[in-house]
């Protein structure tokens, strides 16, 4: 109780001081009512926005601010999804557990849990709210759901995708993580942007009217550069190519400072995203 007091209390003062003292962009961001983030899996830049494999994901991009120049940190999988929630980094692959890193770090989740705001996880394929085995079928891999990793975050929060629920019931912060069926991890771009289009369609028409920012990122990419497609949507949004150089910490940069807290992590040594904004 003490250390969420004192989290709350420190999220307070970074939102004060930078008010007082005008932090470059800090006016400039949005809060919206719901962001929702969605990752999928192994794609570069080029795999994704604009090929003929991923047309609902590729005009959708087109309503909203692509960044041209995104990258993942490193590789495998597992320490991008951490440096996404956390601004961590794990020191065993997609080792079950990750190690390398405090398990009672700060975090995305812990974060807005600390400062009053709301929070959850929806993994498809999860066998239950909660479950903490390192895969279940071929399908879930615990490697994609990093709020496993941290015993700040209550479990309970990590649900299966098939209780999504009703979109104005929606905490501040959802991440959404598709199976390995459909993340475009075992099959090819053009199931994995069917999947969307069915599964996340009419949460992007929903949000258009509801205050709603939408994150849609990939984990890494296998080009020389590891760079991964990655665009934000939603009526805040202007539309547009950014040529910027972003990554996952800068991401999640940009969401902790939507909700004045402290930055967790790497995302500590970065900057929000703030030219995107209407």
């Amino acid at each position: 109780m003490a250390n969420s007091a004192a989290r709350a209390f420190a999220a307070l003062l970074v939102a004060l001081v930078c008010a007082a003292l005008g932090r470059p962009g800090a006016a400039a961001l949005p809060r919206p009512a719901h962001v929702v983030i969605v990752i999928d899996e192994n794609q570069a830049f080029t795999n994704v926005i604009g090929n003929a494999a991923a047309p609902w994901l590729s005009a959708l991009a087109q309503t909203g601010a692509i960044f041209a120049d995104a990258h993942g940190v490193m590789h495998p999988s597992q320490p991008n999804y951490l440096a996404l929630f956390a601004g961590v980094t794990d020191v065993n692959g997609n080792g079950c557990e990750a190690r390398g890193f405090a398990h009672d770090a700060p975090n995305i989740a812990s974060e807005l849990l600390a400062a009053g705001f709301t929070f959850a996880a929806y993994s498809e394929s999860l066998p239950h709210a909660g479950f903490m085995g390192c895969s279940a079928g071929d399908l879930y891999a615990r490697k994609h759901a990093p709020w496993t990793q941290f015993v700040n975050v209550p479990q309970r929060l990590h649900r299966p995708f098939a209780a999504f629920p009703a979109y104005a019931a929606l905490p501040a912060v959802t991440f959404v993580v598709p199976n390995l069926a459909d993340d475009m991890h075992d099959r090819p771009v053009r199931a994995g942007d069917a999947w969307a289009r069915a599964h996340v369609g009419p949460l992007v028409r929903w949000a258009q009217t509801h205050d709603t920012l939408l994150v849609f990122t990939w984990d890494e990419g296998f080009d020389a550069t590891n760079t991964v497609p990655t665009f934000f949507a939603g009526p805040m949004v202007k539309p547009g190519r950014y040529p910027e150089r972003i990554d996952h910490y800068r991401v999640l940069r940009t969401i902790e400072d939507m909700y004045g807290l402290a930055p967790t992590g790497r995302a500590a040594a970065t900057t929000a995203i703030t030219d995107i904004w209407r």
